[in-house]
Parts: structure tokens; sequence; C-alpha cells
């Protein structure tokens, strides 16, 4: 299937709500199975977080979670600390090629039965019953989900836990989320340096938690606002004090053409500004390597140039990330360098009224290609492959463009 995207209408105000964030969900989701006293609201819809929830939820012995890098990670130590039986854990092909052998390795430190059932180091996973306990040291620098997943089992354990960080912290304020949340159900951590303290909890409070709106999929609306001569967007419902690393884009989408504006608790109007484009911008992702692709698309768009750095964990995402945005941006013309942790978009020309060529972006299983070049399609006709890979993380994401004037035409 492909889906051809195209403005049909030009719609200068539209209202957006979003649902919850996938990376606030998941979290509350293994909470929530650890104690059950809390209460979700505004849960996430994606497929991530419904693919969690039937893996928590199941009594079979074999767990599938496809796609769902979050939940393999996050499972895995779930399963490890909690499991009454053998369980074994697997995913697509795609994520049997995702690395998970730091979590294990941790596991295993603090005495997990899980064993490899293919390739070393990565997916499958058979998980046994064993009693887990003690400090232990994992690197910091590969993913910030390996950390979250300890951290999030560690007041379960009858004596909590320490984690040692070495290396420098990567997505750091993935792991601020997570020590968040814990304090709000009423569990006493610390974070110090290098070392994370987590005391042990029975019972959590009797709590309800609503999850806020997605600020990655917020990021997709900052790019069609970036690329249009005049729009404004109200999406809804976010926090004026957000937990998640991508509301970044406030700051960093101000430079290129949008301002954020509060309308009231849970909503923000985003609005194209006039400030002078820069003839660079330039931007560490090191806290939010998830928005590199919509701003290189959006440079793109705009015919500037674009230097990212810190974007060394998108090797290892759905896709090696720098290398599809480099092969896709190629096709429509542009000029990319890429090292293992930085992407450089040259200037060029933009003439986009006169493209006739029907290039189709290729998605690689990635849901996060898919959105970051569909948007696009307020300037050119775009041609998406596997277009409904976005419903990993957002599966309104096609209608919602319509709601601005951006139709999908799938065949």
């Amino acid at each position: 299937m492909i889906a051809k995207l195209s403005k049909y209408k030009d719609i200068p105000q539209a209202s957006i709500f979003l649902s919850g964030s996938k990376s606030e969900s998941n979290r509350l989701l293994i909470l929530q199975a650890l104690y059950p006293d809390i209460e979700i609201e505004n849960i996430a819809s994606c497929d991530d977080t419904t693919v969690l929830q039937k893996a928590l939820a199941s009594q079979e012995d074999t767990l599938d979670i496809h796609h769902a890098g979050t939940a393999m990670r996050f499972l895995t130590a779930y399963l490890a600390a909690t499991t009454q039986k053998e369980i074994t854990l697997t995913g697509s092909s795609s994520m049997r090629q995702r690395p998970i052998g730091p979590l294990v390795a941790a596991l295993r430190d603090m005495g997990a039965a899980i064993t490899y059932t293919g390739k070393q180091g990565y997916p499958p996973l058979k998980i046994a019953p064993a009693a887990l306990s003690g400090n232990v040291t994992i690197d910091a620098s590969v993913s910030s989900q390996y950390i979250s997943a300890l951290a999030l089992i560690g007041p379960y354990l009858k004596k909590g836990l320490t984690l040692t960080l070495t290396g420098n912290i990567t997505s750091k304020p993935y792991i601020d989320m997570t020590l968040s949340l814990l304090s709000q159900i009423g569990v006493e951590s610390t974070l110090k340096g290098q070392d994370i303290r987590i005391l042990p909890l029975t019972k959590s409070k009797n709590i309800k938690i609503a999850v806020e709106g997605d600020w990655s999929s917020a990021s997709y609306f900052y790019s069609l606002v970036a690329l249009s001569k005049k729009r404004c967007v109200h999406l809804s419902s976010f926090k004026t004090n957000s937990l998640q690393a991508d509301a970044a884009l406030v700051s960093l989408y101000e430079s290129l053409g949008v301002t954020t504006t509060a309308i009231d608790s849970q909503t923000i109007a985003l609005s194209k500004n006039d400030t002078p484009l820069p003839a660079g911008f330039k931007a560490d992702l090191t806290p939010s390597p998830d928005l590199a692709q919509t701003i290189a698309v959006t440079c793109f768009g705009l015919g500037i140039a674009c230097h990212l750095t810190g974007l060394h964990t998108l090797k290892i995402k759905e896709t090696d990330r720098l290398v599809a945005l480099q092969n896709e941006l190629t096709k429509l013309g542009a000029v990319v360098h890429i090292t293992q942790d930085t992407l450089l978009l040259e200037s060029h020309e933009i003439a986009f009224e006169n493209r006739t060529q029907d290039i189709e972006i290729a998605t690689y299983d990635d849901h996060r290609m898919a959105m970051a070049f569909g948007v696009l399609a307020e300037l050119f006709c775009v041609t998406i492959q596997d277009p409904m890979v976005v419903t990993k993380s957002y599966p309104a994401f096609y209608s919602d463009l319509k709601k601005m004037g951006i139709s999908a035409d799938f065949c």
C-alpha cells in the first residue's frame, strides 16, 4: 500500500486533540501492573501501548510485541521480576535486530533467569522465575529505556534498587520522567550524579493520573506550521510543566518560524511568526533524539542548512534513522552527510512548485519516517510507502492532517 498526500484546501486554523503520550502511558502501565490501585486517564491509543496492554493481560507462554521497542525493554525487566512461569518474549524481524544485551546483562547481575533463544544480545528471550535483588551497574550511554525499565521494577523489589550509571547519560529527560511518575505513586527515589537509588514500596497511593498529550506527535504540526505561509493550530491536551523531553519543540521551532502560545491550562496554539529564517539551524538533540527526523525534514522544506548532533541512539531505533533520512532526503534532491551521531543537511534552492517526478518515500517499518515526510504535502504531493506504519504511535495522523486541509489517497 502507498498513500498519496496532497493539499486540497487552505485551512488557516484547526484544532487537534492529541491522545496521551506513549512514553508516559507505557511507564504507567508497568506501574499499574505492579500496583493495581493506580488509575490511568487519556492513555495513548497507539499500537505500542495496545501491544503492551495485551501482553500484560495475557496468560500465554509466548508474548509477541511486534515492533514495540519500549514494550520489549519494559516487559523484559517486568517479567524478570514477576513471572511465575517460563515465558518467551519475542517480536518482529526488525525487533530481533534491536540490541537488548546491556539490559539483560544488568538483570542477570540482579539474579534474573534470562536466556537468548537466537542471536546473543538480541530478542527473542526466554524468561524464567527468579528472585531479583542487589545493586547493579549499567552503561547509560546506549539507551535510557534500559535504565527506565530497571527503575520501574525498583520499588517492587524487597530492598529496592541502586543503579550505578557509567558513561554519558543519554536522553536523561526520559529517566527524569520515570522517576517523576514513581514519585507520583509514592516511591522515594534520588538521582545524584551517576547513582539512582529507589526505595521499596509495598502499596502505592490510590491515585488517578491523567496522561499528557504526546509532544512527539505534536512535532508534525510544528513542522506543518513552519512550512506554511500562514497557519495556526490549536493542540490539546498539554500541561504547563511537561515531563516529556520533546516539549523542547517550543524553543527549537521558535527560530524556524513557529510561536507557541498557551490558550488555557491544556491547550497551546502554534502560529507562524515573522522571524527571519537562519541560514542554518543547529541543535544538540541528545535529550530528544525522536525529533531529529521532523526537524531535518522541516529544514529541507525551508531550504536551510541543518546540523543535528547527539543522535547516536538513532542507530538502534526501528531502523537506522540516520541512514534512512539520508536515503530519502537524497531522493528529493538534498545533500546530506551523516556520521554515527550527527546529520548535516546542506542548504538548497527551493523549487517545489515545479516538481513533477513522483518519488516514493520509503518508511523502513518506522512510523516517524512516514509522519516526518508526510507533512511535506504542505509544499508538494508526497507518496509514502507502507503509510499505516503510523499506527505504531499515532493512528489518527492522516485524519488529523485532513483537518488541516491535507488529504491521503490510499492505494
